[in-house]
């Protein structure tokens, strides 16, 4: 597979020189183009900068990021944005819909941004809807929406732009079991059917077992990682167990 996304010996330091606190030490990775990868680790290991720094929300303190051979960690101004509107798809655990629009305007906001027109707007949000088994609620505004619902919208307003890399931050974690099992079957579906890649960061061993390959961090710095293959979403889980409690992690933060 191609590679889509290189992470190249990059830090952050957060405070001053009296303080510094070192939320990414020298951290390395490649993700190719169609993998879903998820990102494991314990409350403050680094992992969430860590996708702050790839979805340029953050800037790292040294190293680079690579998109398509593009670093990424140069860009400003309207590079930037053309790049975070064009190119990357995010899915947050509180949802982040607006209360005053339906689902279908939700959707539709992104491809508005693109001056896409009407028709073709239309079509692609239905065929998304369609995808994520969301059409029967595009009328609805979040109010009238359950959990499960409001991420499926989420994702369907990631994808619709039809993004290079959709970061995924905690996605199952405002979600009842149901809930999540649903959404994590809808990254397979995309990730399985239309070859998209997805970078999740999350602290759940389960719904880190849906992905195909598993980086924990630990301290900042990359302690493990483990590719399902041809295993069980069952074995790899367990597997997953096995490397948290190597990580010294409390088992019930990673069930």
């Amino acid at each position: 597979m191609a590679n889509l996304l290189k992470i190249d010996n990059i830090e952050k330091y957060y405070g001053s020189r009296s303080g510094l606190t070192k939320a990414i030490n020298n951290i390395s990775f490649e993700v190719s183009k169609g993998e879903f990868v998820a990102i494991m680790g314990s409350s403050g290991s680094g992992k969430t900068t860590l996708l702050n720094c790839i979805s340029t929300i953050d800037r790292v303190t040294s190293g680079h990021i690579y998109m398509n051979g593009v670093d990424i960690t140069k860009l400003k101004g309207n590079d930037l944005n053309k790049f975070r509107r064009e190119e990357l798809g995010f899915i947050f655990q509180d949802f982040n819909l607006l209360d005053t629009l339906t689902a279908y305007e939700n959707i539709a906001l992104a491809l508005s941004i693109q001056d896409k027109g009407y028709k073709e707007i239309d079509r692609l949000v239905k065929d998304t809807a369609k995808k994520l088994g969301i059409s029967h609620i595009l009328n609805k505004y979040p109010y009238q929406m359950s959990g499960g619902e409001k991420q499926r919208v989420a994702s369907a307003r990631a994808i619709i732009t039809e993004p290079k890399l959709i970061l995924a931050d905690e996605p199952t974690g405002a979600l009842d079991s149901k809930s999540s099992k649903m959404l994590l079957d809808s990254f397979n579906y995309l990730n399985d059917e239309f070859d998209a890649t997805i970078l999740m960061v999350t602290h759940d061993a389960f719904t880190a077992s849906y992905a195909k390959r598993v980086i924990f961090i630990k301290d900042g710095k990359i302690f493990n990682e483990i590719i399902r293959g041809d295993k069980s979403r069952k074995e790899f889980f367990d597997e997953i167990i096995d490397v948290v409690t190597l990580l010294g992690g409390d088992l019930n933060d990673a069930l």
